[in-house]
C-alpha cells in the first residue's frame, strides 16, 4: 500500500511532539503500586504513645459491643443482615491487628500555640516514640506529623518543627519507611515550592537520597482552587514540585469557614466541597499524586451514636463512589465504621470485578467487552481491598485467576514494564 508522508513529515512530527512527550514522562507517570491506606487519623502530637493505635482498636471494639456488637453496628450503618454477618468477624480482626492504617500526630490546628520551648520538646518526643513504635511493632504502616502552615505568623515554627522531627529521627536510627509529612493550609504555589526546597536542603544536610523525603499538601483554602489570576494553583502543584507531593488531602472544615458557609451545613458533601473535590481530582489525574477526602466532626458520642454512626458510614461510601478512597478519622468510634463501610464497599463490588478480570485475562466472550484501561480499574478495585483486607489473596487467586503480583502488574502496567517491584509502603512515605 502506498503513503504520501514521508520521512521529512514524521521528524516533524516527533520534534512538534518532544515536548508533549517529554511532559507525559515526567508529569504524569502514573501511580507508583504502593499501598494506599483507608484513612488518617489525627491526635495532638504530645498524646502519641506507641500503645496508642491498640487503645484505638480497643475503644473501637467497646463501643460497638456496648451497641450490640459490630454486626448491629453494620445495620445502623445502613447494611444489610447478610452482608453485616459477612463483615463482623473481617472488621473485628482489623481492628485487633492494624486498627489505624495512617496516623498523623498534630502540630497544628490540634495542638495549636503551646510555646516554643514546649513544641521544641515535643517535636523530640514525638520523633522518639515514633521510632519506639515502629522498633516495637506497634507503629501503624503510615506514621508522621502534621507541622504548622507557611504563612507568615507560623512559618518558622513550621519550618522549626519539621526540622526537629525529621533530624531526631535521622539522628535516632534513620527514617521510617512509613513516615509521611503533611504540609497544612496551602495558599500558593510558592508555598510548595518553598517545602520542597527544605526536603532538599534536609536531604543534603543528612545526607539521605534525592527525593527521599516527600509530602502531602492540604487543600484547605480558596486560593489554591482558584488563584489571583483566574487559574488553578492546585493544578500547578505536580509540575512545580515533580516527585515530591504525594497525596491531596481535602480540608473540610477549613475551606468551608473560608467560604462563609454556616456551621450547620459544613459538610463533606456540600457543592462548594464537591467543586474542589472535583478539581484536586482532575488537577492530579495520572501523577501518581493520592486523594483524600476530609472528615466529619459529628462524632458517634453519648445520644449521638447511631446518628452518628449511620451518618459517617453514608459519608464513606459516598467518598468511595467518587474515586476518593481515603478519609480523615477523628475519633476511635469511627473505626467500626469507617471499615464496615469500606468493607462493604469493596466486598460488595468484588464478585463482579473478579468474574470481569477472569474474562479479560482468559479472553472469554460475555455481556462485557472490557478494554485494557477499564481492567486496570478492576484490577486495582480488587488491589485495593485486598490492602485494606476487605478481600483476601487466595479469594482473588481462585475467582479472578491471579496470584497478587499479576494483580499488580495489571493496575499498574507502567510499573511492571519498568520492572521495578511496587513500594510495600504509600507514596506518601517520606
Amino acid at each position: 500500500m502506498g503513503t504520501a508522508l514521508g520521512a521529512a513529515a514524521l521528524a516533524d512530527a516527533e520534534r512538534r511532539l518532544a515536548a508533549t512527550d517529554e511532559l507525559l514522562d515526567r508529569g504524569y507517570p502514573g501511580d507508583d503500586g504502593s499501598r494506599q491506606p483507608v484513612h488518617t487519623v489525627y491526635v495532638p502530637a504530645d498524646r502519641f504513645t506507641p500503645e496508642l493505635p491498640a487503645e484505638w482498636g480497643v475503644a473501637a471494639l467497646a463501643a460497638a459491643d456496648e451497641a450490640g456488637g459490630l454486626e448491629a453496628v453494620a445495620v445502623v450503618a445502613g447494611l444489610d443482615a447478610a452482608l453485616a454477618a459477612e463483615l463482623a468477624p473481617r472488621v473485628a480482626r482489623k481492628l485487633e491487628r492494624e486498627p489505624i492504617e495512617d496516623l498523623r500526630l498534630d502540630f497544628e490546628d490540634g495542638y495549636g500555640d503551646r510555646g516554643d520551648e514546649a513544641e521544641d520538646a515535643d517535636a523530640a518526643l514525638a520523633a522518639r516514640r515514633v521510632l519506639d513504635a515502629v522498633a516495637a511493632g506497634t507503629a501503624p504502616p503510615f506514621l508522621g506529623i502534621r507541622f504548622k502552615c507557611f504563612e507568615r505568623p507560623t512559618r518558622a515554627r513550621g519550618i522549626r518543627t519539621l526540622d526537629l522531627f525529621v533530624t531526631a529521627l535521622v539522628e535516632g536510627g534513620g527514617l521510617p519507611d512509613g513516615l509521611v509529612l503533611t504540609l497544612p493550609k496551602v495558599t500558593t504555589v510558592a508555598q510548595v515550592e518553598t517545602m520542597a526546597a527544605l526536603a532538599a536542603e534536609l536531604e543534603r544536610v543528612h545526607g539521605l537520597a534525592e527525593g527521599r523525603i516527600r509530602f502531602e499538601v492540604q487543600v484547605e483554602t480558596p486560593q489554591l482552587v482558584l488563584g489571583a489570576d483566574g487559574r488553578s494553583p492546585v493544578a500547578q502543584l505536580p509540575h512545580a514540585a515533580p516527585g515530591r507531593i504525594t497525596g491531596l488531602h481535602y480540608g473540610t472544615y477549613d475551606y468551608s469557614a473560608s467560604l462563609q458557609i454556616a456551621a450547620g451545613y459544613q459538610s463533606m458533601e456540600h457543592p462548594a466541597a464537591d467543586l474542589a473535590k472535583g478539581v484536586m481530582q482532575l488537577a492530579v489525574a495520572g501523577t501518581g499524586i493520592r486523594l483524600s477526602d476530609g472528615s466529619t466532626n459529628v462524632l458517634p458520642i453519648g445520644e449521638r451514636t447511631a446518628e452518628a454512626w449511620a451518618l459517617h458510614a453514608r459519608l464513606v461510601r459516598r467518598s468511595l463512589e467518587r474515586g476518593y478512597y481515603q478519609g480523615w478519622d477523628l475519633h476511635p468510634h469511627q473505626l467500626p465504621t469507617r471499615y464496615l463501610a469500606s468493607y462493604a464497599f469493596f466486598r460488595e463490588g468484588y464478585p463482579a470485578a473478579a468474574a470481569r478480570l477472569r474474562a479479560y485475562l482468559e479472553q472469554t466472550p460475555g455481556a462485557v467487552l472490557d478494554e485494557p484501561a477499564t481492567a486496570r480499574a478492576l484490577a486495582d478495585f480488587v488491589l485495593r481491598g485486598v490492602e485494606c483486607g476487605a478481600v483476601s489473596a487466595e479469594e482473588v487467586a481462585a475467582d479472578a485467576g491471579v496470584q497478587r503480583a499479576g494483580l499488580v502488574a495489571l493496575a499498574h502496567p507502567r510499573l511492571a514494564a519498568a520492572s521495578v517491584p511496587a513500594p510495600s509502603t504509600q507514596g506518601a512515605s517520606a
